[in-house]
């Protein structure tokens, strides 16, 4: 008797009907991240059109980071938004110190409960190429070096963070929230792990509020997107399908706001993005 492949058929059509009600929406989560990490980059760039980035861009702009602000990136897969916040700290020392300078080790956190996707974020840390840097060849190497060795990467669960209280000045998530077994007990963990002061920062999807917009959007979005990113990737779980299904049953943008309220949040603002295909979500801890 064969056997039976663990990551075929993760989500299904019956799941899919609302998959934030699936009772063990967790692990199914888990075992997909799991199986589409190698690929994930090259789709997540195709398929926004490399917009992916340009949101994340915003994101870190958003934050109004500060050169001795420790961050927090929850939800981080493969990294990119976690050394987006860790090159824009080294503009920020740069600017105060009129020198070039590495943030301090652990300064950046990158967390992520599926451990497949940590290895490929450290070899990414890695690269000198990566990001904006300023100064000699020998300056670029010794900060790839710096850079690897100085982002703490950690396996955690939203939920349930390995932080002390009032241990961040910045939190975020990008596109994992809807992912999260119970969004408002990880926005309370947000809460509870922000220093007074400190910014919540959630990058989400979201739909076009203009009709038009909206019906393309869709179409590109569950008809087009799912059958490309499943061939690139050779995807068994149905991760692709799960993605559409993730977003359109998803909360709304003023359930999100009241969301980040009823935790303790202030001065809670969202963002539109690219007609709305994105939302940024700032809230700030008093």
């Amino acid at each position: 008797m064969p056997a039976t492949d663990p990551a075929r058929d993760v989500w299904n059509d019956r799941l899919l009907q609302n998959p934030h009600e699936v009772a063990d929406k967790r692990s199914r989560v888990q075992k997909m991240f799991a199986a589409i990490a190698p690929s994930y980059d090259l789709n997540n760039r195709l398929h926004s059109l490399w917009m992916d980035q340009r949101w994340r861009r915003k994101a870190v702009k958003l934050s109004n980071i500060q050169p001795t602000d420790t961050v927090v990136d929850v939800a981080c897969g493969t990294g990119d938004l976690t050394l987006a916040f860790y090159s824009r700290l080294i503009l920020a020392l740069m600017e105060e110190n009129r020198r070039l300078l590495s943030p301090q080790t652990a300064q950046v956190i990158g967390i992520d409960f599926t451990f497949d996707m940590l290895p490929l974020a450290r070899q990414k840390s890695g690269r000198p190429r990566f990001g904006m840097h300023l100064g000699s060849l020998v300056q670029v190497q010794e900060l790839a070096s710096l850079r690897q060795s100085g982002i703490k990467w950690l396996n955690g669960d939203a939920v349930c963070l390995p932080l002390r209280d009032s241990s961040a000045n910045i939190l975020s998530i990008a596109f994992g929230i809807r992912n999260v077994s119970d969004p408002s007990a990880a926005v309370k963990e947000f809460y509870r792990v922000l220093k007074p002061g400190g910014r919540l920062i959630i990058l989400e999807f979201s739909l076009p509020t203009n009709r038009i917009l909206r019906a393309l959007y869709n179409f590109y979005f569950t008809k087009i997107l799912p059958r490309t990113a499943t061939w690139i990737s050779g995807d068994k779980t149905g991760a692709y399908k799960y993605l559409p299904q993730s977003v359109n049953t998803f909360i709304s943008r003023d359930s999100m706001q009241q969301m980040m309220k009823d935790a303790g949040f202030t001065d809670v603002q969202a963002f539109p993005l690219t007609f709305g295909i994105c939302v940024c979500y700032r809230g700030l801890k008093h």
